[in-house]
């Protein structure tokens, strides 16, 4: 019981994770001492199981796909999306610099953590650190894509999307919307859920396929370069975290959003601060697509409003520390 309400708690923390835009919950996983035995036992899900099926039954399978550790898991997610919609989302809309300062110093932190367990830094890992970090860092930058509608790529932006969530510091909905599908596949689940419209469902189920595929297969890759090439999948993911720190940076100005409309249209906005905080005075829906990162003193100047920076410098401080706490706690 110890263990499972250890294993549900990691759980609860990723999911909260999973509710702040450009923090991963595989980030969570990794400082939590999981990751791997995630990818393992989401691999599994597969021949293996069917295999365990043929000659165990039921329980083969639960054992194969290591059940008591997903369940736990997956029940403690739950909970943590519950309780980031309403705690961190509240924290996101009303202390925005001091929850980003927080993420701030837990992803720095955590980068150092997974550097760390790379036992041999040779040319071969600082190259995948490099790589890493720039594809990481070129994702918060890119301009989204324009979106396409037919079902092929709809199952691809599924695949890509949940793939992101095993990897630490890269956001599945933000990859949804570099892929242009973000403003797509939201209103269409919205309305597969509330009107069960035929054309919205197929969209939906074709979506879902599309993550399970991704993650079932993307696990397969990680697992099999953990395996054989663990120091440079290591300084590659301590790469992507180093990259992910600019999509973080507490003091940011908004540059391209989405605003949805009365006709469930989402409208693409620019370059006027003001325009973007009429949008958010009225409780308009947002969805951000491009910041800019500025300095504190900047940012006071631009918005008016107080930078925080005592405040922000703590709580970077409180993630920094929270890591190496997790890691001790999970020895």
């Amino acid at each position: 019981m110890k263990q499972t309400l250890f294993i549900a708690l990691k759980g609860m923390a990723m999911g909260m994770a999973e509710v702040v835009p450009g923090v991963s919950g595989g980030t969570i996983a990794f400082i939590t001492g999981i990751y791997e035995r995630l990818i393992n036992a989401i691999k599994s899900v597969g021949p293996q199981a069917i295999n365990a099926f043929r000659a165990d039954g039921v329980k083969g399978v639960w054992q194969a796909i290591d059940g008591n550790f997903l369940m736990a898991l997956v029940g403690g997610m739950l909970v943590g999306l519950v309780v980031g919609v309403f705690g961190i989302s509240h924290l996101l809309e009303n202390y925005p610099i001091l929850l980003w300062a927080f993420f701030f110093g837990l992803i720095v932190a955590s980068a150092l953590y997974i550097g760390r367990q790379v036992t041999n830094w040779r040319i071969v890992e600082i190259i995948a650190l490099i790589i890493g970090a720039a594809i990481a860092y070129y994702i918060t930058i890119a301009v989204p894509a324009q979106g396409n509608e037919a079902l092929w790529f709809v199952f691809i932006s599924g695949a890509i999307a949940i793939s992101a969530l095993l990897l630490p510091g890269i956001s599945g909905s933000f990859i949804l919307l570099l892929m242009g599908m973000y403003t797509f596949i939201i209103p269409t689940a919205k309305d597969a859920l509330t009107t069960f419209n035929s054309d919205s469902l197929i969209i939906l189920v074709v979506f879902a396929l599309g993550c399970a595929v991704g993650l079932v297969t993307f696990s397969r890759i990680l697992s099999w370069t953990f395996k054989h090439y663990k120091n440079p999948t290591l300084a590659l993911l301590t790469g992507f975290m180093i990259g992910s720190l600019n999509k973080i940076w507490p003091w940011r100005i908004p540059q391209q959003w989405l605003v949805e409309n009365e006709a469930d249209e989402y409208i693409l906005q620019e370059n006027s601060y003001e325009l973007y905080q009429t949008a958010v005075q009225k409780g308009e829906e947002i969805k951000l697509l491009v910041e800019n990162n500025v300095s504190p003193s900047n940012f006071t100047t631009i918005t008016g409003d107080t930078n925080y920076m005592i405040g922000a410098i703590v709580t970077a401080i409180l993630g920094f520390a929270l890591v190496f706490v997790l890691e001790r706690l999970g020895k």
